[in-house]
């Protein structure tokens, strides 16, 4: 399982949906989240470089800055759902199979 951090620059206000947007982007791709940082683009890629860390997930490519390690994904990018509740589980229809006919 990649270790993934979602890095938000400081700037970034509200910070509700940016984090809402990682969060179920790292919870889709099955990733380990080690934390939330907001610390400079220069300490997350010491982090990386130090292999502490293998993914960085961020709201928005606008938030990248120009010189960039090339591991990075945006949660933008995907569709936007919204994570179930916690406790409910998505209902599923159930399955439906042919007979076998011999």
């Amino acid at each position: 399982m990649e270790i993934a951090v979602i890095w938000v620059p400081a700037g970034i206000k509200p910070l509700e949906p940016a984090l809402s947007a990682c969060f179920y982007h790292t919870c889709r791709r099955g990733y380990r989240l080690a934390g939330v940082v907001r610390t400079p683009w220069e300490t997350l890629e010491q982090t990386m470089i130090d292999g502490e860390v293998d993914v960085v997930v961020i709201a928005d490519r606008a938030h990248l800055p120009a010189n960039r390690s090339p591991r990075i994904e945006v949660a933008a990018e995907l569709p936007d759902h919204p994570l179930p509740v916690a406790g409910q589980t998505r209902q599923m229809a159930p399955r439906r199979c042919r007979p076998h006919v011999r």
